[in-house]
């Protein structure tokens, strides 16, 4: 159904259209082996960028590199990066600003989804906290003077592109359940008083949550220094993302979702062609427009108490 959906559907943004040359361009695309990822990956290359597809796994990243190669003729260049371990964020960033003097376009494509409760990145964290939120805000972090250089050197805004998901609104009702971040007693307590399947998609949600707090917050903080960020729903599409998903889940989803290429549509429109003003500090949507997040997204307080929880975290790393 999704493929025939994606036939007749009428969207504003087609990449091979759209996108202009991006000749000179750096980009970054973590999460870029796969699925959303991969895709925008190939749509870039296919324009002439330079492209670093950031990924875990050096053999899943290799393989994906030599499709694109068949299918684009073009190359992307492997950084390792795992965001579920602080210290190889520090690698992959520092990699990263070794090879390179500045970074137009950051794509926070990589992420996981409602993964069992009990797996944890390497520091303790929840791995959906982890993956979706606090890796992606230490590697902006340390990226940051690569995107000032890139403004510095065109006078184009640099851009951050967090891809976030309608999944923000199973967020706990507080917006962030504390006690559930990291591994312990009370995390325990709170995963078996929540239930395996409700339990997974409050922690998803926070994840997602709290990764649009932190699009805002670069989206103002930097805005006076050529940087601009946006966080958005790709929409439902089919990919690797609900493996962890029930069988009869993973079923309806790949009925009803759309190819791949589609999510990366809104992501491609943020990151190389809509004018800065147009998204920045935005929440965008399938495909290409700006949408109404939940109301927790606007809440100052609890944000600010997210972005200096992120900031403890990464401090010693």
């Amino acid at each position: 159904m999704g493929s025939i959906l994606a036939r007749v559907a009428s969207t504003p943004f087609l990449p091979e259209r759209d996108i202009p040359d991006l000749s000179g361009k750096v980009i970054i695309v973590t999460g870029g082996n796969t699925g959303i990822g991969y895709e925008t990956v190939k749509q870039l290359l296919l324009k002439n960028a330079k492209v670093y597809l950031a990924a875990r796994s050096a053999d899943k990243a290799t393989s994906a590199i030599k499709r694109l190669e068949d299918e684009t003729k073009k190359s992307a260049i492997f950084l390792q990066l795992d965001l579920a371990d602080l210290q190889s964020v520090r690698r992959a960033a520092e990699d990263f600003l070794g090879q390179e003097e500045r970074l137009d376009v950051l794509f926070n494509n990589g992420g996981v989804m409602i993964c069992p409760p009990d797996m944890l990145t390497k520091q303790n964290y929840d791995l959906q906290f982890g993956t979706n939120a606090l890796g992606p805000f230490f590697f902006t972090e340390l990226l940051l003077p690569g995107l000032k250089k890139s403004y510095a050197a065109t006078g184009v805004p640099a851009r951050i592109i967090n891809t976030s998901s309608i999944g923000h609104q199973f967020a706990p009702e507080d917006g962030i359940e504390w006690s559930t971040i990291k591994s312990g007693v009370e995390r325990d307590k709170w995963v078996k008083k929540s239930g395996s399947i409700m339990g997974p998609w409050k922690l998803y949600g926070a994840s997602k949550l709290a990764l649009m707090y932190a699009s805002n917050y670069w989206s103002t903080t930097h805005a006076g220094e050529g940087i601009i960020s946006c966080s958005l729903h790709p929409g439902g599409i089919k990919t690797e993302l609900s493996r962890h998903t029930a069988g009869w889940f993973q079923a309806l989803g790949n009925f009803m979702a759309y190819p791949a290429p589609m999510g990366a549509y809104t992501q491609l429109w943020a990151g190389t062609t809509a004018k800065p003003e147009e998204v920045n500090g935005k929440y965008l949507v399938p495909w290409g427009k700006v949408g109404k997040p939940d109301k927790r997204v606007y809440n100052a307080k609890l944000q600010k108490e997210v972005v200096e929880f992120l900031y403890a975290q990464i401090r010693t790393f």
